[in-house]
Order: C-alpha cells, then structure tokens, then sequence
C-alpha cells in the first residue's frame, strides 16, 4: 500500500513526457499554418475581386460614352479612339495623382455578322481591357450593338 500511496504522488506531480510536448506542438504548428493559409487564400481573392470590379467599371464606363454618340459619330473614322489606358486608382477631384497598375483597353467598331435587311444600320462595339498582376495577364470585354435609330425600331 505504501508504494502504490508514494508512486500515485510521483505520477501527481509530474509534468507532461516528452512526446505529448511534441505532439501538442505539432498540432499548434499545423493549426497555426491552415489559419495563416486561409488569410491569405482570403486576401488574395479579395484583391482578385477588386481588380475584376474595376475593369467592369471600366467596360462600363467606356460602353456609356459610346452609347452617347450619334450613329453617324460612331460611324466616323478616328472619332472614336481605339486603345485607350486606366488606372487602378484613377484621380480624383482633389487628387490629380493616378497610383496603382494599368488597365489597358481597346475598342472595336465593326459590322456584325448578320445578313438581315438592317444591318447596314447595325455595329458591333467591343470594348476589352488587360491588365496584369504579378505573372498574371488577365482579360475582360463587352459587347453591344449600336443601330442608326435605335433598337426599338428594328425589334417593335
């Protein structure tokens, strides 16, 4: 009885073995590496997010302009420029400074690929914009036909 008594107060005051030390840090060590992961998956789709954003305001932005022109504006050479550049952070009124990398885009005017009656009325824009980001090169564009008197004329 008496060595069963002083060997469960040895076992009581003992601190942890060596390989639960191990273990334990082993598993704060994998725990601590898939957090550290996830935060930076997470960051890295966020700036992945913020740069699709702004080419989208970028196609919009140009599509909007061209929606202004007349037909015959659209349909004059060189009225329209064909390549043109933004920033991933343009001016702003009381900041003339652009920062950030570029977009660089491009603008197509031409006939689409119908055999309608309209279709000397009809053009096919297409704006695209690149960008890259780090290794990347990356790509958006849009669409949209442009017809001399509106597409309510030649739908209704």
């Amino acid at each position: 009885m008496q060595t069963k008594l002083a060997h469960s107060k040895i076992r009581q005051f003992s601190g942890f073995t060596l390989i639960e030390v191990v273990i334990t840090i082993g598993l704060l060590g994998m725990s601590l590496l898939a957090l550290h992961n996830g935060m930076l998956f997470g960051t890295i789709m966020l700036a992945n997010a913020r740069e699709n954003l702004r080419a989208n305001q970028i196609l919009v932005e140009k599509m909007e302009t061209i929606r202004l022109y007349t037909f015959d504006q659209i349909n004059t050479a060189g009225f329209i420029p064909s390549t043109f550049s933004a920033y991933y952070q343009p001016a702003t009124a009381g900041n003339t400074n652009s920062s950030g990398f570029q977009y660089h885009g491009n603008i197509t005017i031409s006939n689409p690929s119908t055999t309608a009656s309209y279709s000397n009325d009809l053009k096919m824009v297409t704006v695209g914009v690149q960008w890259t980001t780090g290794t990347l090169t990356h790509s958006r564009d849009m669409q949209t036909l442009i017809t001399r008197n509106g597409l309510q004329g030649y739908i209704y």
